[in-house]
């Protein structure tokens, strides 16, 4: 499991804006913004989007490098994907896949890919199998 993710952001208010209604059906937000001046030398600004009292995704100014970077979000359901996607997609998003079952992984993996203002490729998936039933 992961702590946390940071990805560096051209513009941290537009990405801020696009993160805040992309990742609401998922149930994460932006909960945190940290100072870098109460780090050490050097520590970026940082914000803080997470869930259920974890902070595990972090966007911070600096030079965005898309290539670098895909993160994939838990989705609790087929319809969180669903809604992840539109929301996304409202927000600013273009598409980098559409919501269904990507059977080259499992017939059970179902998701949705996009592409953030900065063109970092993010996923919502939701894996049937890792989730109590």
């Amino acid at each position: 499991m992961l702590d946390h993710v940071f990805i560096s952001v051209s513009d941290t208010e537009r990405s801020i804006a696009f993160y805040t209604e992309a990742l609401a059906p998922l149930g994460i937000t932006h909960i945190h913004d940290f100072d870098g001046k109460d780090g050490p030398a050097g520590h970026p600004d940082l914000k803080g989007f997470g869930s259920n009292g974890r902070i595990y995704f972090w966007l911070r100014e600096g030079r965005a490098d898309a290539s670098s970077a895909h993160v994939g979000f838990v989705a609790r359901s087929e319809a969180e994907v669903n809604a992840f996607y539109d929301a996304a997609m409202a927000a600013g998003a273009a598409d980098n896949g559409k919501p269904g079952t990507r059977l080259y992984y499992d017939p059970r993996y179902y998701a949705a890919n996009v592409f953030d203002p900065d063109g970092y490729s993010l996923e919502a998936v939701y894996k049937s199998w890792q989730h109590a039933r």
